[in-house]
């Protein structure tokens, strides 16, 4: 895709994150990652953490278009899509039926979209089953996990085994508040995925949206000593210092470039944080492509 303008990032920041953005058009993200050099043309920008819109909305293929618009304005070369049903726990028909939804987006948009394959793991046969088959047959790239049990509930190890098997990380849903969530009392906090990482250190963990609400350092603090919980930036909190926190904290190599449909929000704070250009172009797509190819390794 071609760049249709150059920005520097001591430009971007005399203005305000969306209008320096958009002015970029396709591959903006890629140019204004540096510091004060455009990356290289190769670069592949990665967005870990995506929904498009379930089938029952009326407007469902408008928004889904508009994402992928978004995404070329924006530079964003892939999008990790899930699609999750509109009521939760999930049933075993709600989350076969999202997947299938999502396939026919994955044939849509090859190359674009990403997907993987969301279960509820309560639903132990059929969630391994429709894991397998995805993964397999369909190339989905990983395993979609909500709040219907807590990661260090047993019902869940089934699955987590099954994705170390396959070499497929594990996005999980995940937030750390300071009073109870009512509408989601099993959700799972980073401290709940450090502990699944240590009874599974093969397993590629992702704790989503440290920038969803909540207690962001807490987050980052508990996911710290556990090697193998990567961080997505992903999540409508624009807090100054949440990337460069987490770049000190759990370093660089396990930050993953997310918007979870906060599109300019989620690119405008790696544009703002305080990395290198090679820092930057890691967390943007190579640290999630490495993530990707360990299947392609297997």
């Amino acid at each position: 895709m071609p760049r249709t303008q150059q920005v520097t990032r001591r430009g971007f920041l005399q203005g305000s994150a969306a209008a320096a953005v958009l002015a970029v058009g396709t591959r903006g993200v890629s140019a204004l990652a540096a510091r004060d050099t455009p990356l290289p043309g190769d670069e592949l920008v990665i967005d870990c953490h995506a929904h498009l819109h379930h089938h029952s909305s009326s407007n469902w293929k408008e928004s889904d278009r508009l994402l992928i618009e978004a995404a070329d304005k924006l530079g964003i070369d892939q999008l990790c899509c899930s699609i999750l049903t509109s009521k939760r726990p999930a049933t075993v028909e709600g989350f076969q039926q999202c997947n299938a939804f999502l396939l026919e987006a994955v044939k849509q948009f090859p190359g674009r979209v990403l997907g993987y394959c969301y279960v509820n793991p309560g639903h132990t046969r059929e969630a391994v089953e429709e894991i397998r088959r995805y993964v397999l047959d369909h190339g989905f790239v990983g395993v979609k996990l909500y709040n219907e049990h807590t990661c260090t509930e047993p019902v869940v190890f089934p699955v987590v085994e099954l994705t170390i098997e396959l070499k497929v990380p594990i996005l999980h849903h995940a937030g750390h508040a300071h009073y109870p969530v009512k509408e989601q009392p099993k959700i799972s906090d980073a401290g709940h995925l450090a502990v699944l990482a240590k009874r599974y250190p093969e397993a590629t963990l992702i704790c989503g949206h440290i920038g969803g609400g909540g207690d962001w350092e807490w987050t980052i603090k508990a996911a710290r000593q556990a090697k193998n919980l990567f961080l997505d930036t992903s999540g409508s909190v624009v807090d100054e210092g949440i990337v460069d926190i987490a770049a000190r904290t759990v370093g660089v190599d396990r930050l993953l470039f997310g918007c979870d449909m906060s599109m300019t929000a989620g690119v405008g704070k790696i544009l703002a944080a305080n990395l290198t250009r090679e820092e930057k172009s890691r967390v943007l797509g190579g640290n999630m492509m490495r993530i990707l190819k360990m299947r392609s390794k297997s």
